[in-house]
């Protein structure tokens, strides 16, 4: 398998950071290049958590952390780099010009990937030089433990760096899921938005308040689609005739007027308000780090509850889980292995 020898974090925002953690707890030496003043206390942050997630995590051990530095450039940052993972705001002009940055000073044969959460590919690298060693890599926060990464490549994205992103990012303990027919916005983050949308209006018409409707999901639904997915849900609620009645029975409910999807609520002032003010009477109690950290437990703890499942192979999410400790483990124990060799090197011979 095809792993990362340095690797470059252009921007180092939520997703950023994300992978600036994931890659330094893998090992892997990051160079890093965001310009916000605060850039380096949020990248620390968000290391801190990512720590405190994988001691959690990684019962087998870790491997030695990668060493993360603060390039004052992008030419900097990229310079020697195989691996290049952009992270910056979601304007195209801001993606043009970094990438535009990135190709001119990397090195020839570097992957470059973009974390946009609805750009297309071919759209960001019309002005690139080399668009074959291009392509959208979008991942899901916290970038450091959720496995999925949608690897999008482009109308000129050369097949050969297709199959290196999805061996490097497998490297990195990550699922990719290869989707060669451009959409914007993918498949993840087209499901979330049509959800949504329909949230918005159940929150605007007053039906339930944002911690009403977040119940629903994590009490209820949410709990089946953390290890089953929709599908293969929906296929258990056909009972012993399957998909096909599932089908036939709710089939017809795709013409009841349901759902006011093909309709969307003024994005205004008052509903901003309204989702704000019920959101701080939902969560305002927490520090945004201190939700993280709850946020990583719990996901930690399902992917352990999956690890367990079909007599401790993993189902889902805890395969992948088993596999990536192990891997961790592995090469923490390279790094003991290499410590101890070297203090016996070192140990004075003794005298006869």
């Amino acid at each position: 398998m095809m792993t990362i020898k340095k690797a470059a974090c252009i921007g180092g925002g939520v997703i950023g950071g994300g992978w600036i953690a994931r890659l330094a707890l893998n090992g892997i030496d990051v160079s890093v290049y965001d310009p916000h003043p605060e850039a380096k206390r949020k990248v620390d942050e968000v290391m801190a958590n990512a720590r405190r997630a994988y001691t959690r995590m990684a019962v087998k051990g870790l491997p030695k952390e990668g060493k993360v530095t603060f390039a004052g450039s992008i030419a900097e940052a990229v310079k020697g780099a195989d691996f290049i993972q952009e992270s910056v705001p979601e304007r195209l002009d801001v993606k043009l010009k970094t990438i535009a940055e990135i190709e001119a000073a990397a090195p020839a044969d570097a992957l470059i990937g973009s974390s946009t959460s609805g750009f297309k590919a071919t759209d960001m690298a019309r002005d690139m030089a080399h668009p074959e060693r291009f392509l959208v890599a979008h991942p899901f926060n916290p970038v450091y433990l959720l496995p999925i990464n949608e690897i999008v490549p482009g109308e000129k994205t050369g097949k050969a760096f297709v199959e290196r992103a999805r061996e490097v990012y497998t490297s990195i303990g990550m699922k990719c899921v290869v989707i060669n027919k451009e959409i914007d916005a993918f498949v993840g983050n087209r499901l979330l938005e049509a959800a949504w949308r329909e949230a918005l209006w159940l929150i605007k018409d007053g039906i339930c308040t944002v911690e009403e409707l977040d119940d629903i999901m994590r009490y209820g639904f949410g709990l089946r689609w953390a290890q089953m997915g929709m599908f293969q849900t929906y296929r258990i609620a056909g009972g012993e005739a399957g998909m096909r009645h599932f089908m036939a029975q709710f089939g017809p409910a795709l013409a009841w007027p349901w759902t006011k999807l093909m309709d969307v609520p003024e994005f205004n002032d008052a509903l901003v308000d309204m989702v704000a003010t019920q959101s701080d009477d939902q969560s305002g109690q927490w520090s945004i780090r201190e939700l993280e950290r709850i946020r990583d437990e719990n996901l930690i703890g399902i992917m352990e509850a999956l690890a367990k499942a079909e007599k401790g192979k993993g189902w889902g999410a805890g395969e992948l889980h088993n596999a990536y400790v192990k891997r961790l483990g592995k090469e923490a124990g390279k790094k003991s292995s290499k410590a101890a060799e070297k203090a016996k090197a070192e140990k004075p011979r003794k005298k006869k």
